[in-house]
């Protein structure tokens, strides 16, 4: 417990951990596969760079989007701990010497895909590697993106059997009690161990407000509220559109989607980071795992598609624990639009 304190403390500056943080990391320190849930801002993330950190080799950490493998592979050589990605905008050859990397460059972490597991070359690869943790985060994808458009989460439990005394920890802040049974399942846990804690975030005002025009409640908000926010509506087009109506009406946007490049999405994203760009337009394509701490506003202009979608989305807001706001817009319109998505 004391060594996972003093890396704790030693790379991140906290001299104690969250509440949960701790339970999960001797869970997984206990040899269990654990699955653990925490609201977004719980620091969900510190929980597997912990303890992988404590342990030789390195530590597979499997996650859904490139933007969030940039975001947490960036902050970790910040902190002087050696992290690699591999993913699709990366050419054979820089793939390949990432995979080498981590097989010979004593390397902590290596952040990949789902479909990645289903490669030739990374499992050849990855029976060679000193694989301490195979971490899934984002887990709820498990259940809300394999039975549809990622069938590769269900796979994840076949790289299991190439590492059969590593043990999987599973990271969500978001599934509801049959999500949770499903991920404990396809992910092959030998008996159920799910931790868990409270999802009440007090810094975070709920809001819904009925607005037939919701351009003007959007301008007027903006302008009266300090700090960066995120704007989520349900289509690419609408990004686009939102964005140029906040600039039309002095404030900084841009706006963010998954057809955009590699190089565009990550452009933005960094710039509204660094605080250049002060809010956000996207789909949900946005925002899972980024850690931007000071997000005072989450605004949906549609309504997302469950009530878990908008817990996750709108806990984006206020991960610094000030007083932050998410608002739900709606109109008479919206339930007919739901219906028909």
């Amino acid at each position: 417990m004391q060594d996972f304190r003093q890396i704790l403390t030693k790379y991140w500056g906290y001299p104690d951990f969250r509440p949960l943080q701790l339970d999960i990391i001797e869970s997984v320190a206990d040899g269990k596969d654990t699955l653990g849930l925490m609201p977004t801002g719980g620091g969900k993330s510190i929980t597997f760079q912990v303890y992988s950190l404590s342990k030789s080799g390195i530590c597979i950490v499997v996650t859904p989007l490139i933007a969030l493998m940039k975001d947490q592979v960036e902050s970790l050589n910040r902190k002087g701990i050696k992290a690699l990605a591999v993913h699709s905008g990366m050419s054979p050859r820089e793939i390949r010497l990432t995979l080498d990397n981590a097989v010979w460059g004593d390397y902590k972490f290596l952040y990949v895909s789902p479909e990645r597991l289903n490669s030739e070359r990374f499992l050849e690869r990855l029976q060679q590697m000193k694989v301490n943790l195979l971490c899934i985060d984002e887990a709820h994808c498990i259940s809300q993106w394999g039975y549809d458009f990622r069938p590769s989460y269900l796979n994840i439990v076949d790289a299991r059997k190439l590492l059969p005394k590593i043990k999987v920890l599973a990271l969500t802040a978001t599934a509801t009690t049959k999500v949770a049974a499903d991920i404990q399942e396809k992910l092959g846990f030998k008996e159920k161990n799910l931790l868990q804690m409270s999802f009440q975030r007090e810094n975070l005002s709920y809001l819904v407000r009925h607005r037939e025009n919701k351009y003007k409640y959007l301008f007027d908000t903006i302008k009266k509220v300090k700090g960066s926010g995120i704007i989520y509506v349900r289509n690419r087009k609408a990004t686009r559109e939102v964005a140029e109506e906040l600039s039309k009406n002095g404030i900084s946007a841009s706006f963010y989607h998954a057809g955009l490049s590699n190089f565009v999405r990550s452009t933005r994203q960094d710039n509204w980071l660094k605080g250049e760009t002060r809010v956000i337009v996207a789909t949900n394509a946005f925002g899972m795992g980024i850690d931007k701490p000071d997000v005072r506003f989450v605004i949906h202009i549609d309504s997302p598609d469950s009530l878990e979608a908008y817990y996750q989305e709108a806990g984006r807001a206020g991960r610094d624990g000030r007083k932050s706001a998410a608002v739900l817009l709606f109109n008479n319109a919206d339930k007919t639009k739901l219906k028909n998505m």
